[in-house]
């Protein structure tokens, strides 16, 4: 097929534009999603220090090298990446993130579980069974994420979030009936790095594109224990329906963003744990995760 704005050769469809597009184009969209992103939520001003949360995959790869041909020219912000070693056996492996900062040319900062909490999610798993390995992975990275960022000075966190994710993450919330979470307001939180994503409007295949198109030697593997995940069940529900009704995860996306600019007005109900001093809401779950598998 031939590109519906040079006549070129094609290299991607897009089922809800109807656009076929060449590289030239492809990319030029790509990248203007991901400017267009940034812009309405003014994630990017002068004096940041911003970190991509690398996890060696095609987002964080593709978000890395996008970052940093948008801003690696500015000298009122800077571009760093961030490594959490989680402590999976024969996934992650931090020499894959390490080459792909040094080609791309940023600092790496790694983290890892075993350093900040003394357990890895594989002992986790060993004691407690995989069943609930990621919720326990998930919390204990999102604290080990922010920790290592305040330690650093970093002032935005960016994660590859792409729209499948979001829209995912859109209709999980739904499907528990947890309207505070579809109401919290992207406000600042005391102690909370903010995160930003930028390829919020970008489809996860079209992020893998623009990845395989521009880096070289990403992780394609999935973590071994994301079976359990309710993550994956939504995932193959979202795709199903996304196939006969294109933009069904713009919609949920465009949703998401009202419902959260309707609760603009809530209590974020974030407080510091005693114990950690990370920012939470009730009760601490890092705490109380780390305090079952550590029998403390």
């Amino acid at each position: 097929m031939l590109c519906s704005k040079c006549r070129r050769k094609a290299i991607l469809y897009q089922r809800y534009s109807g656009l076929h597009l060449c590289k030239t184009h492809f990319i030029a969209d790509f990248e203007s999603k991901a400017k267009r992103a940034i812009r309405n939520h003014r994630w990017i001003v002068p004096k940041d220090r911003i970190a991509v949360a690398l996890s060696g995959g095609k987002d964080s790869s593709a978000l890395l090298y996008f970052l940093k041909k948008l801003i690696g020219g500015r000298r009122d912000v800077t571009l760093s990446a961030i490594t959490i070693d989680e402590g999976i056996e024969g996934y992650r492996d931090n020499r894959v993130t390490a080459r792909i900062a040094e080609t791309i040319g940023t600092e790496l900062i790694v983290a890892s579980f075993k350093d900040m909490f003394g357990v890895t999610v594989d002992s986790v798993v060993r004691d407690k069974g995989d069943r609930l390995s990621c919720s326990y992975c998930g919390v204990l990275r999102r604290q080990c994420l922010n920790r290592t960022a305040k330690e650093h000075g970093i002032t935005k966190l960016a994660l590859g979030f792409n729209l499948d994710d979001e829209a995912q993450s859109i209709l999980m919330n739904v499907f528990r009936g947890d309207a505070d979470r579809l109401l919290r307001p992207a406000a600042p939180v005391e102690g909370l790095v903010p995160r930003i994503r930028p390829f919020l409007y970008v489809p996860e295949r079209e992020v893998a594109l623009y990845a395989f198109l521009h880096v070289e030697g990403f992780e394609i593997g999935r973590c071994p224990y994301s079976h359990n995940a309710l993550r994956a069940d939504v995932r193959s529900v979202l795709n199903d329906y996304d196939w006969r009704h294109p933009s069904t995860k713009y919609s949920l996306v465009n949703l998401g963003e009202r419902l959260a600019s309707c609760g603009g007005l809530m209590e974020t109900g974030f407080s510091a744990c005693p114990a950690c001093g990370e920012p939470c809401i009730g009760e601490c779950r890092s705490c109380r995760m780390l305090q079952e598998v550590l029998h403390v």
